[in-house]
């Protein structure tokens, strides 16, 4: 597919970190991009930048997905490509024993739940709305196609390290069901992909203590450091602009193999 100003777009978490760098390079070759963020300040500063809008969703909540789809499609026209950038990273092991008091415990349900809402169900509800639109309001273009849809995992989703059970069984989830989406969505001519980040510069990282972030770039075995956020957009366009990628989920990792800790 080709992006130019006559192609609309979606980036969920396209306010910060991987899902910023998505909407900017979107938008830098003349796609009309929709943020869906929760960060209503942040998301307005970066829309305002590019170009585009933002509209404020709670990609966990069908509601407020469907009302972010309809202000970006009355603002752009029907999306042809969606991205999903947005989650949130859970730490717990499934069960911990207190080291003073001996007490074990097991993760809350309520925050597994929670984990898998935000990633897995959020990536899901999104994209079923969006190919609902593209299979009505889209019409085909080269081969056929109608629309192009990117979800974001984890390397954790095959790596899943100590405390990461949540986490890693969300973006798992996110990687299952990319190929099945891929077939069901085959006959609308509406390609589906997924992408593993390794370690990646973003504002979580930036959280971390300048050695903390230098030792987990020591980790990755080449190029040794962070990935950066406009590599992973570098891989979107190439999904995107690449007629027949789909049904993959792919590594963008630097070959980091993560160990149990």
């Amino acid at each position: 597919m080709k992006i130019d100003e006559t192609v609309a777009a979606v980036v969920t978490g396209g306010a910060s970190g991987l899902g910023e760098a998505t909407a900017r390079a979107l938008a830098a070759k003349g796609a009309r991009v929709a943020l869906f963020d929760l960060n209503e300040e942040r998301g307005a500063m970066v829309a305002a930048a590019i170009g585009g809008i933002h509209c404020k969703v709670d990609v966990s909540d069908e509601a407020s997905v469907d009302a972010g789809f309809a202000r970006a499609r009355a603002a752009h026209g029907q999306e042809r490509i969606l991205v999903n950038c947005a989650g949130i990273g859970t730490i717990g092991k499934i069960t911990r024993r207190d080291k003073e008091t001996g007490e074990a415990s097991h993760l809350p349900v309520g925050l597994f739940t929670k984990t898998l809402m935000v990633n897995t169900i959020g990536s899901f509800q999104c994209m079923a709305k969006s190919a609902l639109g593209m299979m009505q309001d889209a019409e085909p273009l080269e081969d056929g196609e109608r629309g192009v849809m990117v979800s974001t995992a984890s390397v954790a989703a095959v790596d899943g390290q100590i405390g990461q059970v949540a986490y890693a069984a969300s973006k798992a989830a996110i990687v299952g069901m990319t190929l099945p989406i891929a077939r069901d969505l085959m006959g609308e001519g509406i390609r589906v992909n997924t992408i593993l980040p390794g370690i990646f510069k973003t504002p979580l990282m930036d959280n971390l203590p300048e050695k903390a972030q230098e030792s987990l770039a020591q980790q990755v075995p080449f190029p040794k450091r962070l990935g950066r956020p406009e590599e992973y957009a570098a891989l979107i366009l190439h999904m995107v602009e690449n007629g027949y990628f789909n049904g993959e989920h792919v590594r963008l990792d630097g070959a980091i193999r993560m160990g149990p800790r």
